[in-house]
């Protein structure tokens, strides 16, 4: 399988093609030191797997920002030696450490904007980024990830809403000349050598935001400096951010957050033409650079996307959360074992809450996914007949089924067959019933439903029901 092929960056070998990308856990202290609870989520994804590891958005200032992990000043590098050590001694995987830079937010929906900041103030930034860096290849950590993607200080230079009056703002080469900046500042820190990737926004997904045009240039820019691999998102910003009244703003809560972390409601992979367009035009200027994309890349869909030469590194977020040894499960011949994430967004809400992240799917209670063989295999067993009943309402199939004896179930995955054809996961679901909103008329359905536990046991499939709307007609 191409998804297990070892991939060179820089003077790096991932022993594969899946990446971890960066997601905050909130399990770090308002300190913002590591401790236990953040060694061992970083070290089950490790175990089960990952080429490439991105340990969460770390800051570079030493303000108050939360439980978020720093890395501003040196009393920190032991702590994150703490992680790279972890995850190099159970496997081959890379450790890289995402370190960030952002502005300030108050409740009242007030937040700073990097036009407040002064030409000074900006031109310390790289700077800063140079010193974390350092202490990030200090700490052990294969390399390091300059993080200028969504809402945060680096992502707005290079918005097309950057209003700046200076040589940082307005035109597309000033927009890029902070980044630039940050990219050299760090490069000159940390050696010719040390692998730096960077994790940017390939759309902004915002009324005057960038997208492709833009992001292009802004990978080739990139590219030339020398970056080991550009890691391309989309939105998360605060332009749309929905405001609740006593609260800091979200960037997640509006389109560009659903953009940045899509949900049941769209499609598999549906930021993956981003990923494919700035590799495209990497590869037409001569560039080899290795494109990470990602969002809504189930890991059934991974070694297809690599196939396709949509992006040469398949990275994913919430997925590993839910299971962090779906790789190893696959090589292992076990793929029908993989807790399949179902995108509720459960853990972006935590996040959002400043809760500790975790996924839905986990036991009750659990501060991580449980290990194979940790629980055993439940005898899930269908006891109603049928167990799975399919109804026609208002012009959409209804489905209910029940949920097995010798659980718990802790999820669902529903499939669907159109018109004889093999049958497809079109969905997963934490209820005990679904609607299928993309039923039309003309054609046969058929659906099965499977029930899995936290630690991925699967059950028989139910039984087999078939529906078809009524036939369409301008009435």
């Amino acid at each position: 399988m191409k998804l297990f092929e070892p991939i060179q960056i820089s003077t790096l070998t991932l022993p594969n093609r899946t990446a971890v990308t960066a997601m905050v856990t909130r399990l770090s202290g308002e300190d913002g030191f590591v401790n236990q609870a953040i060694i061992d989520r970083y070290e089950s994804f490790a175990r089960g797997g990952a080429g490439l590891i991105v340990v969460e958005a770390t800051s570079i200032h030493g303000g108050k920002s939360g439980p978020l992990l720093r890395a501003s000043s040196d009393e920190f590098v032991l702590g994150l030696a703490s992680i790279a050590d972890a995850c190099h001694a159970v496997s081959e995987s890379r450790v890289f450490l995402q370190i960030i830079h952002f502005l300030k937010i108050a409740r009242s929906g007030w937040r700073q904007k990097i036009t407040d900041l002064s030409t000074e103030e900006v031109e310390r930034l790289p700077a800063m980024f140079a010193d974390a860096a350092a202490r990030t290849k200090r700490a052990g950590f294969d390399g390091v990830e300059l993080h200028m993607a969504h809402a945060y200080t680096m992502s707005s230079f290079l918005s097309r809403r950057n209003r700046r009056q200076d040589r940082f703002g307005g035109s597309l080469e000033n927009r890029m000349r902070l980044p630039s900046m940050v990219i050299q500042a760090v490069r000159d820190a940390v050696g010719e050598a040390y692998p730096v990737g960077i994790r940017f926004d390939a759309e902004e997904c915002i009324k005057n935001g960038y997208s492709l045009p833009d992001s292009k240039q802004f990978a080739l820019r990139f590219a030339e400096l020398g970056v080991c691999y550009v890691s391309l998102s989309a939105g998360g910003k605060f332009e749309d951010a929905i405001h609740k009244p006593g609260d800091p703003l979200y960037p997640y809560t509006g389109y560009s957050g659903d953009r940045c972390m899509p949900g049941t409601g769209y499609e598999n992979g549906f930021n993956l033409y981003l990923a494919e367009g700035i590799r495209s035009a990497l590869r037409a200027h001569g560039f080899d650079t290795p494109v990470i994309g990602s969002g809504k890349i189930p890991p059934e869909l991974a070694e297809q996307v690599l196939a396709e030469e949509r992006c040469d590194i398949v990275g994913m977020a919430r997925p590993f959360l839910a299971d962090p040894w779906w790789p190893s499960r696959i090589q292992q011949g076990k793929a029908d074992e993989i807790v399949r994430c179902t995108y509720c967004n459960v853990c972006k809400n935590l996040d959002e809450n400043f809760k500790k992240v975790a996924c839905y799917l986990w036991p009750k209670g659990a501060e991580h996914a449980p290990a194979p063989g940790e629980r055993p295999a439940p005898a899930m067993t269908w006891t109603t007949d049928p167990a799975l009943r399919a109804e026609i309402v208002r012009g959409r199939v209804r489905l209910r089924w029940d949920a097995p004896a010798g659980g718990p179930a802790t999820g669902y995955d529903v499939f669907r067959s159109t018109n004889g054809m093999d049958f497809e996961r079109f969905l997963a679901t934490v209820r005990t019933h679904t609607v299928d909103k993309m039923a039309v008329s003309g054609r046969r359905l058929s659906y099965y439903v499977q029930a899995y536990d936290a630690g991925g046991q699967r059950s028989l499939p139910t039984n087999i029901v078939e529906a078809e709307l009524p036939a369409w007609n301008a009435g």
